[in-house]
């Protein structure tokens, strides 16, 4: 019986979503797992005697895949968003706005802040590090202070 991947995927994929995020418990690794096990299914050369043996077959590499993520390194040492800005301890309860804000930023904006911001660059000196014009930093610095502004209504002025 050599399984078609499409038919498979049709048939089995939520059950085997299922199974690997209930081991996971993340969107992202759950789908990681699936696909690992649809990886080795195309690469293998295992003659399935039934419909059954597949399905087992299936949710027994879903499993493991899953529990080889959960394993990682990262899975491991992986805390939260809340928790790490909890870990940070601000002294001032808007800083942890202000950051928040940025960190909500779109990344193009989001990186030229903490580089001028954080890190304490020039224009010049990002659009070198960045590789873009410096006209380009200088706009992408106007744009988020604008959508800061908005975001953190109420605030004062630099």
């Amino acid at each position: 019986m050599t399984p078609d991947l499409k038919e498979i995927c049709k048939k089995y994929g939520d059950r085997l979503y299922a199974a690997a995020f209930s081991i996971c418990r993340q969107q992202q690794d759950a789908e990681d797992a699936v696909q690992e096990c649809l990886i080795r299914l195309y690469r293998s050369d295992t003659e399935f005697e039934s419909e059954e043996h597949l399905k087992a077959w299936l949710l027994r590499v879903t499993v493991n895949a899953a529990k080889s993520i959960r394993r990682t390194f990262w899975n491991r040492n992986r805390t939260s968003y809340e928790e790490y800005m909890d870990s940070l301890g601000f002294e001032d309860p808007s800083d942890r706005s202000l950051m928040d804000a940025v960190l909500a930023l779109p990344e193009k904006y989001r990186i030229v802040v903490h580089l001028h911001y954080y890190e304490g660059y020039r224009t010049r000196e990002i659009a070198q590090i960045l590789e873009l014009s410096e006209n380009t930093v200088k706009t992408r610095l106007f744009n988020s202070r604008k959508i800061l502004k908005a975001k953190l209504e109420g605030w004062e002025d630099e």
